[in-house]
C-alpha cells in the first residue's frame, strides 16, 4: 500500500525506545504518521510474568508516544499523526485482557494530551480504534469468531481496507479541525 500511495512504511522493534526514536528521526520531517504497533497478552492477571506486562506497555504506549513527540520535532504546521488503538481501551467484554486495555485506554490520553501540545502548530493527533478486524492475528474464520460477533450489532470481522479509509480521512485536509479524538471501527462492538 505504501508503494501504491507514494508513501514509506517502516518497521522497527517498538519495545526498543531508542530504535523508535531513531527511526523517526532519520525519517526526516514527515507529513502524516500512522503508529501501529501493538500486542496483547491473554491470561490471568494474578499470572502473568511482569517482564511481559513491562514489554507490552513499551510497545503499546511508550513506542506510540515517543514515535509522535519526534515526529512532531520536524513535522511541517498542518501535519497529522494517528495511533491504532482499540475499542477495548473503551470497554473490556472478556476476562483476561486487563494489561492491553490499560494500554489501549492509554492512548486516549495520549491524544488528549499530545492535542494541546501541538494544536499551536496545527498538528492533529487522533486515534483510531478498530475491533475485530480480519487480520493474520485475528482472522474472520478463527477460533474467536462467534463469540465476538456475538458482540456486534453488524456481525462480521471488519476488513483492514475500512480501518485503512479512517486513517485516510483523518490523515487529510477535510480532518484539519478533527484532534485529540478516539475514532472507533467496530461493528458496534459490546456497545
Amino acid at each position: 500500500m505504501a508503494a501504491e500511495t507514494g508513501s514509506k512504511s517502516v518497521r522497527t522493534d517498538s519495545a526498543d525506545r531508542d530504535a523508535v526514536i531513531a527511526t523517526v528521526r532519520a525519517s526526516g520531517p514527515l507529513d502524516v504518521l500512522v503508529v501501529n504497533s501493538g500486542f496483547a497478552i491473554f491470561g490471568d492477571a494474578l499470572d502473568q510474568d511482569p517482564d511481559e506486562i513491562d514489554r507490552l506497555f513499551r510497545v503499546n504506549v511508550h513506542a506510540p508516544y515517543h514515535a509522535s513527540v519526534e515526529a512532531a520535532r520536524q513535522m511541517p504546521e498542518g501535519g497529522r499523526i494517528v495511533v491504532i488503538g482499540s475499542v477495548n481501551g473503551d470497554r473490556m467484554p472478556v476476562p483476561g485482557m486487563a494489561s492491553y486495555a490499560l494500554s489501549k485506554s492509554a492512548l486516549q490520553g495520549l491524544a488528549r494530551g499530545l492535542a494541546r501540545d501541538f494544536g499551536p502548530r496545527g498538528i492533529t493527533i487522533n486515534v483510531v480504534q478498530p475491533r475485530p478486524i480480519d487480520t493474520d492475528a485475528n482472522p474472520a474464520d478463527g477460533p474467536m469468531r462467534d463469540l465476538m460477533h456475538s458482540f456486534m450489532a453488524l456481525k462480521r470481522h471488519g476488513r483492514p481496507e475500512e480501518v485503512a479509509a479512517m486513517v485516510a480521512w483523518l490523515s487529510g485536509p477535510e480532518a484539519g479541525f478533527v484532534t485529540g479524538a478516539m475514532h472507533t471501527i467496530d461493528g458496534a462492538f459490546g456497545a
